[in-house]
């Protein structure tokens, strides 16, 4: 391992990890929100909502994220809807995740008492008021430890964007080591820039956690 060279390469590998930052910066933004549009649609009562969400979730799902990636950015200008690499990755990484987000919401949901919400109709709150104020704070506690999770493997995944020549933090290490053939300094790099990018968060999960199994 050549350590004389870290300086030369970091630039561009912190560089790169921007790029991963941004990019699960920007998939967490629009995954969340449309993970719980998902969820409320796989949860409502009428089947003409409920059954196709259902079935978009369940392809996508059974569907390597990378294979999702590819179709985004290379086929969907044969039908004229032509994107950037980064523009393919978030939206591909984002719409992949937010069927997971989905059924942790929904899990989340349905793990509180339903009486709950009954008593708190019968003491004359709104279903909107008793969602927001009874349902849904007990929901989000019980699914924030797997949401916190679920970032972390956003972050992980970012390196599919490499597949479509976005320049985030793994596509910058091939590029480096195709030029220097320094494989083995190069790839320990992004390792640990992976790690410096991952632990505080799965610490994060850990003590959330940790709260959760407290307050149960």
């Amino acid at each position: 391992m050549d350590w004389s060279s870290i300086h030369t390469y970091m630039p561009f590998l912190l560089k790169g990890a921007e790029m991963t930052i941004y990019i699960t910066i920007f998939s967490l933004i629009i995954s969340t929100p449309l993970g719980l549009l998902f969820a409320a649609a796989k949860m409502c009562p009428f089947k003409i909502i409920s059954w196709p969400v259902s079935i978009i979730i369940n392809i996508t799902r059974g569907l390597p994220m990378i294979v999702v990636l590819f179709y985004i950015y290379f086929v969907f200008p044969d039908i004229g809807i032509t994107l950037t690499s980064f523009q393919a990755s978030v939206i591909g990484i984002a719409f992949c995740f937010s069927t997971y987000i989905a059924e942790i919401f929904r899990a989340g949901i349905e793990s509180v008492d339903r009486g709950q919400l009954e008593a708190a109709r019968s003491m004359g709150m709104s279903f909107n008021k008793a969602m927001r104020r009874v349902l849904l704070p007990q929901a989000f506690h019980v699914a924030l430890p797997p949401y916190s999770n679920t970032l972390v493997m956003m972050l992980k995944d970012s390196a599919l964007a490499s597949t479509i020549a976005v320049t985030e933090m793994t596509r910058q290490g091939q590029l480096i080591a195709a030029s220097t053939f320094d494989n083995t300094t190069v790839y320990t790099l992004v390792a640990l820039l992976y790690l410096v990018l991952c632990l505080p968060l799965l610490a994060l999960t850990k003590r959330l956690e940790n709260r959760r199994m407290k307050g149960a």
